[in-house]
Formats: structure tokens, sequence, C-alpha cells
């Protein structure tokens, strides 16, 4: 069973799930799409990506994830 979404996450085909340990990395790579709940310890999706570029870099952190705690249902 999947861990399920974090709430802050906006509707979309990329969000981040609760296995999400607040590493950072994805807000790092992609700035414009993925936001820090520092004091709740996590990253959540706050914009999806609006064109291939951004796309790119949520995929990229995505990959990168410690945790594969970004996910895509796109």
């Amino acid at each position: 069973m999947m861990p399920a979404k974090i709430v802050e996450n906006v509707p979309g085909s990329f969000y981040v799930n609760t296995r999400c340990i607040g590493c950072t990395i994805c807000p790092e790579i992609a700035p414009a799409n993925f936001a820090s709940n520092l004091e709740e310890g996590y990253e959540y999706v706050c914009k999806q990506p609006a064109d291939r570029d951004e796309e790119s870099l949520c995929r990229e952190a995505m990959e990168i994830c410690p945790v594969d705690a970004i996910q895509n249902d796109g």
C-alpha cells in the first residue's frame, strides 16, 4: 500500500507522499514546484510543472529523492 499524499500538495500528477523525510533536495532542484514545511519536516508540490523545463526538474527531483517520496500519477 502506497503512503498517503501530503495534504499541502496542489492537485495534479506530481505529489509528495508521507514517506518524505524533509531533506529539502526537491526544492533545491525545482524551487518553482516544491516547497518545504520546515515546522513539520516535509516537502510538498506547491505548483505543478508549467512547461518542459519545470517537468524535467520535477522528474530529476523524483529520481534523486532518497526515500522515493515524490510520485507522478501522470
